[in-house]
């Protein structure tokens, strides 16, 4: 991948050094995983930080038997920086939603690029902080109805990673169980409800690409209280 296109595809390097890009593009690990597989395991977390070229990923929390998704991760973001950072063990692992491309940079690597750079040392608190004032918003939704949240969560995944198309703004058609979960509401509800906005024609699924077309994006920001 070249210096620019890493650039444009990574928000948490807009104000790196070209220095620093070519550095990390000489370094890093590509990955590919099919969907369903295991892409870090919860003994491998502090080890590197993932970048995500291409498709879907799950971050689930283990709870002895039970497993949680906590988050959906798209083209763009990343992951296993705060185990790096915190040198704490994780009870998370990390599953492949869809087919993904993803690019590595071990522990070590990745912190001598952050004290090298102070400007993307910069932007990775900046980027932390935007994710602890997403949790904080998701908190303060918690007593509001099943349908404005779980349209919040699919304005917010369009927002964070949908492709704008002619059939309206694109995102992976996700399960419902793993909706509910990131969402904090019923995968009963769930279903009912993506029933009633696919019946409005405000969402469209097609289970053969496994895409998500939210249509009617408008309406669906105002009934999220985006606006």
């Amino acid at each position: 991948m070249q210096t620019k296109a890493f650039n444009e595809l990574f928000p948490l390097f807009n104000t790196a050094n070209p220095e620093t890009l070519e550095w990390l593009l000489s370094v890093v690990v590509e990955h590919e995983y099919p969907s369903d597989r295991a892409v870090l395991m919860e003994d491998a977390w502090g080890n590197a930080v993932y970048f995500v070229v291409s498709g879907w990923v799950k971050v689930r929390r283990l709870y002895g038997d039970n497993v949680v998704t906590m988050a959906i991760l798209g083209r763009g973001d990343f992951f296993g920086e705060m185990a790096i950072l915190d040198e704490s063990p994780r009870s998370n692992d990390v599953i492949a939603l869809s087919d993904v491309q993803l690019l590595s940079v071990s522990a070590q690597r990745f912190i001598q690029t952050l004290f090298k750079d102070p400007q993307l040392h910069h932007r990775m608190l900046q980027l932390m902080v935007r994710r602890l004032r997403q949790t904080n918003l998701r908190f303060q939704r918690r007593h509001q109805p099943p349908a404005v949240k779980l349209v919040s969560t699919l304005v917010g995944l369009a927002e964070n990673y949908g492709q704008p198309t002619e059939r309206g703004m694109e995102i992976y058609n996700i399960p419902y169980k793993d909706l509910a979960d990131i969402t904090d509401i019923s995968a009963e509800d769930t279903g009912k409800i993506m029933e009633k906005l696919e019946s409005k024609g405000w969402i469209k699924r097609d289970t053969q690409k496994q895409t998500l077309y939210l249509i009617n994006i408008k309406q669906l920001t105002h009934l999220a209280g985006r606006v």
